[in-house]
């Protein structure tokens, strides 16, 4: 039996190619993408302006899948954290982050998702929940694309979001920074038709400048994305500047050693002329002594890149820590002090298991556990 594909798959000229292949005049096919993209429905009915023969053909030919809020936390800094299942079973995660994250500089008047790509991870950097389970599958485009709709949807639900709503494009979500659960760069093409329907006028209408796609160091992919046409943001997660610290924390530096992987950014920039972003997490014992300051400074001078200190945000069940305030702090300085464009960042959301594929490894042990009889009867709660 083959499978239905997702309307929020398609591109624009797609759909209008099919609905006129129907003998529907193109227009129609405009009127849908409004509904989709600019009224998030989840129902074929909800489009009013649409024939009702055409969304029956619609709904023959086409799944129009949703994602389910299975828990939501907040934080006390605003930050959201959505925990959804799929329509397998499985679950992801996104996070809502809310304006001026940095602790130095001017504050941003901004939403930001932090988007997965994948179930799980199969990158296994050692600091990072996503990938304690293993990674089970690649995301498709709508399920990335849903992310933002079902997120905007919640937003529509909430007292007094009608203020926050009438921001110019009248939506919630205005960056996106791809760094979720999973490695964008190992789900290349179903990410970039994604991100160019989250891009598209006629669909997320997110601009290609306020998207930034983060990677672990896949080279070949790196050198993929130097070739398209966007001006997507890279962000890098160095997290070392030698091969020693990087490569006890990050596997993928033993297949791209830093060599290789700095040598792909160089060729990023020559293709794109674009500032790279480095996200370093500042753990303890690991990678804050002083004497890492020289080699990232100079790697970030030579590459023209900025850097985000990231304090690190503990996962239940790793050893890793994170360094005191005042370690942080001289960090920072150090780098300014080397010539380096650097910010602070106050991880958000550490009340809520914010870090990558902690509420989503918890919930799935906890539904193991109700599986297996341990918690028969009970259902995983907050």
């Amino acid at each position: 039996m083959s499978v239905v594909r997702d309307i929020k798959t398609l591109f624009r000229e797609e759909l209008q190619a099919q609905v006129t292949a129907w003998g529907e005049p193109a227009y129609r096919a405009d009127q849908v993408l409004e509904w989709l993209y600019r009224h998030c429905v989840t129902d074929w009915s909800a489009m009013t302006n649409v024939p009702r023969s055409l969304q029956q053909r619609l709904g023959e030919h086409f799944s129009l899948q949703t994602l389910v809020c299975i828990r939501l936390r907040g934080s006390a800094d605003q930050t959201r954290k959505f925990l959804w299942r799929l329509p397998d079973g499985a679950f992801i995660e996104s996070v809502l982050i809310p304006a001026n994250p940095a602790l130095y500089g001017e504050p941003a008047d901004r939403h930001t998702l932090c988007v997965s790509t994948q179930v799980g991870c199969a990158y296994g950097c050692r600091f990072c929940a996503s990938g304690l389970d293993g990674w089970k599958r690649n995301l498709q485009p709508h399920e990335i694309v849903e992310q933002v709709l079902a997120v905007e949807r919640w937003h529509r639900t909430q007292e007094g979001s009608e203020r926050g709503a009438n921001r110019g494009s009248g939506r919630l979500v205005d960056n996106l920074v791809i760094m979720g659960m999973g490695e964008p760069l190992a789900n290349y093409d179903n990410l970039m038709r994604a991100l160019r329907i989250l891009n598209a006028p006629w669909g997320g209408g997110i601009g290609a400048r306020k998207i930034t796609i983060s990677t672990s160091g896949v080279v070949p992919g790196i050198r993929r994305l130097a070739e398209e046409p966007e001006q997507f943001r890279l962000a890098v997660s160095l997290h070392g500047a030698t091969d020693a610290v990087r490569g006890r924390i990050m596997p993928v530096n033993r297949k791209y050693p830093l060599a290789e992987l700095v040598a792909a950014l160089e060729y990023y920039q020559k293709r794109k002329g674009r500032m790279l972003t480095f996200e370093y997490i500042l753990i303890e014992g690991v990678n804050d002594s002083p004497d890492q300051v020289p080699p990232l400074a100079a790697l970030a001078r030579r590459l023209h890149a900025k850097v985000n200190l990231i304090p690190y945000n503990p996962v239940e069940g790793l050893e890793w820590r994170r360094p005191a305030p005042a370690a942080c702090e001289a960090f920072y300085q150090a780098l300014r002090r080397a010539g380096v464009t650097v910010t602070l960042r106050r991880e958000k959301g550490v009340d809520i298991d914010a870090a990558c594929g902690q509420l989503r490894l918890r919930t799935e042990r906890e539904f193991d556990m109700v599986r297996s009889g341990s918690g028969a009867g009970e259902t995983p709660g907050e």
